[in-house]
């Protein structure tokens, strides 16, 4: 009766030999096999992946991502606009009650009174555009309050603070000042709400900005974006 052909035993902590050949040396795996981390077994060195290093700022500090910033900066929308509607609410209730009661005139007669062209640019069109500029200027009033006021006292806004960002001068040895803040507040809020296409090409600057990670109001301020511990 034929023998079925025997093998040679593995080394301890090796893998199992090839049909026909031997065990590589322990610690030794062949170079056309990656064995990832979970499946290797015992003896096998672990294969160490290639990662990238974080982006840093020149303080060291790790800069903040893309989507950090946008989460920040959604908060930050939304809050704003939640104070502007508060505001501006009764603004627009006082427009609307007089815009309606001019449309309601009657003659003696009891007859609706007809407006004409120019009644309808000075009673109308006017006052609907004064107010739409008033509150412009008092919106980018708000922006300057929340995003140059408050924003140098510590870097953060409360978008900020919730993502754990913090504005911070691109020279490790300067400080953030009014003036920072304000050149940032002219870029993202005044000429992106004064030139179309300005906001989007801001916010998007940061995705392929080397190698501070920048928008565009950051390289016009001279700022970084980093993220913090607390």
């Amino acid at each position: 009766m034929t023998q079925p052909p025997t093998y040679p035993t593995p080394p301890a902590g090796g893998p199992p030999p090839a049909a026909g050949g031997f065990a590589p040396p322990p610690g030794q795996i062949p170079h056309r096999y990656a064995v990832p981390p979970q499946y290797a077994p015992p003896g096998y060195p672990q294969p160490q992946w290639p990662v990238a290093p974080p982006a840093l700022s020149p303080a060291g500090q790790p800069l903040a991502s893309f989507g950090d910033r946008l989460i920040a900066w959604i908060i930050d929308t939304a809050l704003v606009s939640v104070v502007a509607m508060v505001l501006f609410m009764p603004a627009f209730l006082a427009l609307w009650w007089w815009i309606f009661a001019e449309m309601t005139r009657v003659n003696p007669d009891g007859t609706f009174v007809e407006p004409t062209p120019f009644t309808f640019l000075t009673d109308f069109l006017v006052p609907i555009l004064l107010l739409q500029l008033v509150l412009l200027v008092l919106m980018l009033g708000i922006y300057w309050l929340y995003h140059v006021e408050y924003l140098k006292r510590g870097g953060e806004t409360l978008g900020k603070k919730i993502m754990k960002l913090r504005v911070v001068p691109l020279d490790p040895n300067g400080t953030l000042d009014r003036r920072m803040a304000g050149r940032r507040w002219l870029v993202q809020y005044l000429a992106a709400t004064m030139i179309p296409g300005v906001s989007y090409a801001d916010g998007f600057w940061q995705l392929w900005d080397k190698p501070w990670q920048q928008c565009l109001h950051d390289k016009f301020a001279g700022t970084v974006v980093v993220k913090v511990a607390s």
